[in-house]
């Protein structure tokens, strides 16, 4: 089995506006990052090759994204061993909280591509069941605890 994850982030000001540069100018270092790391094994992209998936859920400010890796410790290491670290920590500047669950992760078959409205219902299994072997966050996974330190999702 794979690991699949899914967040979301609900975006102050549109992509467009001068105080989200910073961040646009940094999501084709972090995919490219992740694409190069180890355990990567696929990131979901619209169709148009854009890295930031905007309009998936039903509020045009949401961003979304979802990767799938070979296994929890390679996400781990991506997350807050590269930049990705490093913008994660500016994340308020950029995103307003979510009241539910940003982020969730579940098992997948080799081979499998989760869609969004898989992730949407990983999300909503989360918020309404807590940790699950169905979806679950950092604290289901007990041999991993980076996110302990660095206050993750």
């Amino acid at each position: 089995m794979l690991l699949a994850e899914a967040n979301i982030a609900r975006a102050k000001k549109p992509l467009d506006d001068p105080a989200m540069a910073d961040f646009v100018a940094r999501i084709d270092q972090v995919n490219a990052v992740a694409e190069r790391s180890d355990g990567f094994v696929w990131r979901y992209q619209v169709a148009e090759g854009n890295t930031l998936a905007m309009g998936v859920f039903d509020d045009p400010m949401v961003i979304f994204n979802m990767s799938v890796w070979e296994t929890p410790r390679h996400l781990e290491h991506y997350v807050w061993n590269t930049v990705h670290k490093h913008v994660y920590r500016r994340k308020a500047e950029w995103f307003d909280a979510i009241e539910s669950h940003n982020f969730a992760m579940w098992w997948v078959e080799d081979g499998h591509r989760p869609s969004p409205d898989e992730a949407r219902q990983r999300l909503d299994h989360l918020d309404r069941h807590g940790n699950t072997d169905h979806a679950f966050d950092w604290a289901h996974l007990p041999h991993v605890k980076l996110w302990q330190s660095q206050r993750c999702a």
